[in-house]
Order: structure tokens, then C-alpha cells, then sequence
């Protein structure tokens, strides 16, 4: 949509929503941090993959076990953010990858899934990074995936193809973007890379300081660009992290990298932009991993309060909360025993991932038996052990990973776990439904009560007064 076209119509619907709105009838009005002000700095976070139930769940298990909700919905609760639903479609589909979907936020276009802000004829749209980048701000991006991955990607880069991730690792070096944090050692490291190019030497030499673990980031001096990259591919999962002594003390949270991030860039006289993804929210779906999902949406919500604070002590600043996408469709089931059987995620300890990569051909029905129990408080049948271990039969060396080609039975076990959590899923991959988006600061005035994905590149270059 053209930017003048959209910013017209949103004004007119605020204006006839400054007439007609319920909100002013039944209920006070939500406050508009900043309205009026330009948004000096612009923090955008996304819950990769994030579907409402997913949404829903770290905040019924929040205040279930912890006593305490979500920070994201409490910002509903205390009606301190504007709020919309998001269209969250691609060019080529209703249902987007990640690559197009970050593509939509960082060009303001619709692509093909699969690309990165590169048009079906070939053509490409410059990203919102280099944009603000140009306009003399501070630029970066956190997640717990690879940093080379879609999401950060398609606010950085223009490539055809979201699996270049070699190539997307020298591509930031040479547009010089100040915090680059996450994953993706084997896309930097000459050990690992097929041209063996130590991609760490070219960022040291250009004057980033290269960090690799929780301690070095957070050691790191602000006065200069930092390049963090703590895991071979994505960080581990919050729950697994968290039940491990050494991961806690090499790797950092999501809520560490991104204080790390503002606190590099904030003092910057023109501002700074950024992007916080909680990337493995999709990996969890994906795997239909109620431990992992909870978590890694914990997680990022915490990185969610982090912003906000900065936000509120800052005045300056537009924080934009949302997903790409959803994924799986996750949601707590109706049953006498819902309520129970929702609360006994509280014994999970590993996530799904980490105990069937536990499990080996090798082991007993017994052993098996006592890694589900241990981990998880589920006593399996006999049916289900004789049919957990068939998957491993004739696997010499079960690979690790979500991604796992020998295809360990993810599906099935969500399906026990069903039984004892009344967590049910959908699927295992990518959905179409219109997502949560909310926002908070000077900006968020610009928010209209249903907008596409490529309406947000357009309202952050707005909210900060930066040309196309």
C-alpha cells in the first residue's frame, strides 16, 4: 500500500473512531504514551510462530504457578498499549514463512515465501535496517536462533533464497549494523563455513567486539558495535537452559541480549531501531513441544518487559509487539480434569527435544520408561513404550536437533502428552490466523484496529519521521 494512501485512511479511521469508539462508552480510554511525539528509538518484538493459544497458555501458566500473568497481556490488562489484529499473509500464500513474513515488516511489500525482500521478477526493496541506518540511527537485531536466520534477515537483507546464511553473515558485516546477537557459529567460523573465510576476523577487524558467551556479552563495552554468537546453530531452549547449570552461565537470555542491545545503542543523539525475536517460540511449535513453547514465550515475554521499561523511563520510544505468523494452533482442551492436567507442565523439566534426542536403539523399555517419568512425571503404557521405541529401530545415532531427518516421534509423544496435559495442536507447521499486535509509546496512535503486515514498515518509518 502507498504510504501517503495508508496514513490517510488511518487518519480518517481515527478520527471516526474518536467518535464512535465503545471504548469511550463502556470503558476508560487508553492513554497514548507520547502521542503527538516523534519516536526517537523503535524496538519491534516478535514471538516467532506465535499462535493466540500459545499467547494464552504462558500466561494461564504464569498465573496458575507462578501467581503472576504474562507481561505482554498485564499491558492489556492496565490498558497501557493500542492493540490490532494482523494479516499475516505473503504473496505466494495465506499461510507465510518466516522469511516473507519479516519481509513484509522490513520492505513494506509482500514476497514469495521463501525470499528475502526480493521480488518474483528479481527486483529487490531495501530493508528498514539499512533505512534507518541511512538516517543516521543506531541499528541491531537479538533472537535466539541463528542471527542469519529469516526473521532478523528480513529486516537486513535482500536475498532470493532465506537459506544463504553464509552469505547473509559477510552481508552484515559490510552494512555495518551495530548489535548483531544470537546464533550461527557455522556461519562465521572458518572451521565450520564451505569457503573457510573467518568471518569473526573481518568483524574484529573492522572494530566489533566479537563475543561468544553470557560473560563476554555482558562484560562488552557499549561504545563500540558488538557481533554476539552463542550456540552452533539456535540458542537451547529456555527450559533447557534453565535446568543447566553451564548453558545458564555461557549462554544468555533473550531479556540479557536484548538490556545489552539498548544499552549500546541508547544513548546515540539520533536514536536507534531494532528487532528482538524470540525464534525458537517457532521451533517449539513446530515440534508441538508444550515445555519448549511455554518457556521460550516466557522467556521472550520477559524480554517484552525489558523494552517497555526502557520505553517508560525513555518517553521516546515506540515498542511494537507481535508474531509473524502463528504455528500448530496450540490450546488447552475442554475435560473434567483440564484445569490438573494443564497445571502437571509445571513438572516438565526437559523439553521434548532433549528427551527423545536422550533416548537411545539401545535402551531398555525400562530405561525409557524412567527417562518419561523423570522428566516429565508420565508413567508410559506398555503400548506406548513398545511404540516409541520403533521409531528408533535400525537408528545407529539419532542426530540431534528439532530437524531431525531419522524423524524421532515428536507428533506421537504430544499426542501422550496430550492425555496428561489436555494440550492439543493442530499440526506441525505454519498457520494463517490473524495475530496479536500492540504497541506502546510515541506512534502507536498510528494503529488501526486491523492492519496487514506491511502496514507496520510504513507505520515505524512514520512514528520516526524517516523518508522511503
Amino acid at each position: 500500500m502507498d504510504r501517503r494512501k495508508f496514513f490517510k485512511i488511518g487518519g480518517l479511521a481515527t478520527a471516526g473512531a474518536a467518535i464512535l469508539s465503545p471504548i469511550d462508552i463502556f470503558a476508560n480510554p487508553i492513554e497514548i504514551a507520547g502521542k503527538g511525539k516523534k519516536a526517537k528509538n523503535i524496538i519491534m518484538l516478535i514471538s516467532d510462530g506465535m499462535s493466540t493459544g500459545t499467547l494464552n497458555m504462558a500466561d494461564l501458566y504464569l498465573n496458575r504457578i507462578h501467581g503472576k500473568g504474562s507481561n505482554w497481556l498485564q499491558l492489556y490488562r492496565e490498558q497501557k498499549v493500542a492493540r490490532a489484529l494482523m494479516d499475516t499473509a505473503s504473496r505466494s500464500s495465506i499461510v507465510t514463512d518466516s522469511a516473507a513474513a519479516s519481509s513484509a515488516f522490513g520492505v513494506g511489500v509482500r514476497v514469495n515465501n521463501g525470499s528475502l525482500n526480493v521480488n518474483p521478477d528479481g527486483s529487490t526493496n531495501v530493508p528498514i535496517l539499512q533505512k534507518f541506518k541511512k538516517a543516521g540511527k543506531k541499528v541491531g537485531c537479538v533472537t535466539t536462533v541463528p542471527i542469519t536466520h529469516a526473521t532478523p534477515a528480513g529486516f537486513s537483507v535482500m536475498t532470493k533464497n532465506r537459506n544463504s546464511q553464509p552469505e547473509i553473515a559477510d552481508t552484515y558485516h559490510k552494512l555495518g549494523f551495530d548489535v548483531m546477537m544470537g546464533g550461527g557459529n557455522q556461519y562465521f567460523s572458518a572451521e565450520k563455513r564451505e569457503d573457510k573465510r573467518d568471518i569473526y576476523a573481518e568483524y574484529t577487524k573492522k572494530g566489533y567486539q566479537v563475543v561468544k558467551t553470557r560473560q563476554d556479552m555482558l562484560k562488552a563495552s557499549t561504545d563500540k558495535p558488538i557481533l554476539g554468537v552463542f550456540d552452533e546453530d539456535a540458542l537451547p531452549f529456555s527450559i533447557d537452559r534453565n535446568t543447566n547449570p553451564e548453558l545458564e552461565k555461557s549462554v544468555p537470555t533473550l531479556a540479557e541480549m536484548t538490556q545489552k542491545a539498548i544499552d549500546c545503542m541508547k544513548s546515540h543523539p539520533n536514536g536507534f531501531a531494532m528487532q528482538v525475536e524470540g525464534g525458537k517460540v517457532d521451533w517449539a511449535a513446530h515440534a508441538n513441544d508444550i515445555a519448549a513453547l511455554i518457556h521460550d514465550q516466557i522467556a521472550f515475554d520477559e524480554a517484552v518487559k525489558v523494552a517497555i521499561d526502557f520505553a517508560e523511563k525513555d518517553g521516546n520510544t515506540l515498542v511494537i509487539i507481535t508474531t509473524d505468523h502463528g504455528n500448530a494452533n496450540p490450546g488447552v482442551i475442554y475435560g473434567k480434569s483440564a484445569n490438573a492436567n494443564f497445571d502437571s507442565i509445571a513438572q516438565y523439566t526437559k523439553t521434548n527435544e532433549w528427551i527423545l534426542n536422550l533416548i537411545t536403539p539401545q535402551d531398555s523399555l525400562s530405561r525409557i520408561k524412567e527417562i518419561v517419568h523423570t522428566f516429565n512425571g508420565i508413567t508410559l503404557t506398555d503400548e506406548e513404550l513398545h511404540h516409541i521405541k520403533s521409531y528408533y529401530d535400525g537408528i545407529e545415532k539419532a542426530e540431534d536437533g528439532l530437524y531431525n531427518y531419522k524423524k524421532l516421534p515428536f507428533k506421537y509423544y504430544s499426542e501422550i502428552q496430550k492425555n496428561h496435559n489436555s494440550v492439543g495442536w493442530i499440526s506441525m507447521d505454519h498457520s494463517g490466523d490473524y495475530v496479536e499486535l500492540a504497541m506502546y509509546g510515541p506512534g502507536s496512535e498510528l494503529l488501526k484496529p486491523f492492519m496487514k503486515n506491511t502496514d507496520i514498515h510504513y507505520l515505524m518509518l512514520e512514528a520516526a519521521q524517516v523518508q522511503a
